[in-house]
């Protein structure tokens, strides 16, 4: 190993690759869940349908949910928009978290683990959200 690989640019270097490729992955995975998710809801599955009787808020809601997965998926994918798509897809994974132990009565596991990989891209993409300036 020579200097120049020891050097903390070579390794800040070789670790930013490898958290750019570890967010990649998990953006990848959980954009593919997301479609699969709101593809269930859109098209109406019948799984689908009952749940959202079962939650007592309609099936607009049904649709709206289906189109927001959707939509955050194909955010993950655009590098302009993967952070805050992350971060969206965070949000309404928490709120489906809620409703499964608060309405439903059904287990937490699948949004909370969806959240955990929408968390790490958030983490791991951090440095893209906007941010508010200050005058």
């Amino acid at each position: 190993m020579t200097a120049d690989e020891r050097s903390p640019a070579s390794t800040a270097k070789r670790t930013g690759k490898a958290a750019t490729i570890t967010a990649w992955g998990l953006q990848i995975l959980l954009a593919l869940a997301m479609v699969a998710a709101g593809a269930s809801k859109l098209l109406a599955e019948a799984s689908a349908v009952e749940m959202f009787d079962d939650i007592g808020a309609g099936q607009s809601l049904r649709l709206v949910i289906g189109v927001l997965e959707i939509a955050g998926a194909a955010g993950l994918m655009i590098p302009r928009l993967r952070a805050l798509a992350a971060l969206c897809l965070l949000l309404l994974l928490l709120g489906a978290t809620v409703v499964n132990l608060t309405v439903l009565g059904a287990s937490p596991l699948i949004p909370l683990a969806y959240a955990a990989l929408a968390a790490a891209i958030v983490f791991l993409r951090q440095h893209e959200l906007p941010t508010r300036r200050r005058t």
